[in-house]
């Protein structure tokens, strides 16, 4: 593995305590601009996930009213009741449900479902999943920004990996702390991101970030600080 990578892994906990655990949850308050646009505004705005750490899986509860949680794989998605357990909707190969969308393209609840799913299953295991098998990390140049200097690890995602881009790119502060994320999101016309993670706390000997901030970015990496896309905060962390 790239030095840089062992050196970030360890800076958030280091790999064999993350390996003591399979599952992580959270409370989750989300907003941004993103969720107008898609049309499912305030469906995941007060929400509790759960993200499985040794495979790919994700789950919100509520799904918009107590009555639902979804259920995220990457090659299928569902809504089920939380009542009963019945599977009240689903959708096999949901990725290709988003074939020639634009950036005002509208989404239903399932590939809602399939955006917040993959998206808070890679945020959460972040910088982890660079010890999967197959996916590649490598330091590139260093970026400077607000005073500070960020070295960077490019990410490259296997395909069996469902994430917002194949290829990412994760900003490391001095402390071996992720301070920015980037990629661009491919089910929405690669509309890109520029994704700041904040507030670390430490959960079980793990450190996590409680704020996430997300704004566009231009050609050059510069973030337009007046478009904020989406806006996580995350509270009650615990791992299992």
């Amino acid at each position: 593995m790239d030095k840089l990578a062992v050196e970030t892994i360890e800076a958030h906990g280091g790999l064999e305590q993350w390996r003591k655990f399979k599952t992580v949850k959270a409370h989750l308050i989300q907003g941004g601009g993103l969720w107008d646009i898609k049309g499912v505004t305030g469906v995941l705005a007060n929400t509790n996930l759960t993200v499985a750490l040794t495979h790919e899986q994700a789950s919100h509860q509520p799904f918009g009213d107590g009555k639902r949680r979804s259920l995220f794989t990457p090659n299928k998605v569902a809504l089920i009741s939380t009542e009963s357990g019945e599977v009240l909707e689903e959708l096999d190969n949901p990725r290709a449900s988003f074939a020639g969308h634009k950036l005002e393209t509208k989404w239903n609840d399932l590939q809602l479902a399939y955006f917040a799913g993959h998206a808070m299953f890679t945020y959460l295991n972040t910088p982890f999943l660079m010890a999967w098998p197959d996916v590649q990390a490598e330091e590139i140049g260093d970026w400077e920004e607000n005073g500070a200097v960020w070295r960077r690890l490019r990410i490259t995602y296997p395909s069996s990996i469902a994430t917002t881009s194949k290829v990412q790119t994760l900003y490391i502060g001095a402390d071996g702390l992720i301070r920015r994320h980037d990629y661009h999101v491919e089910i929405s016309d690669d509309v890109t991101g520029a994704h700041y993670p904040s507030d670390y706390v430490e959960v079980q000997g793990i450190k996590f970030p409680t704020r996430r901030r997300i704004y566009t970015r231009d050609a050059e990496g510069i973030p337009n600080f007046e478009q904020m896309t989406v806006s996580i905060d995350l509270d009650r962390i615990e791992l299992l």
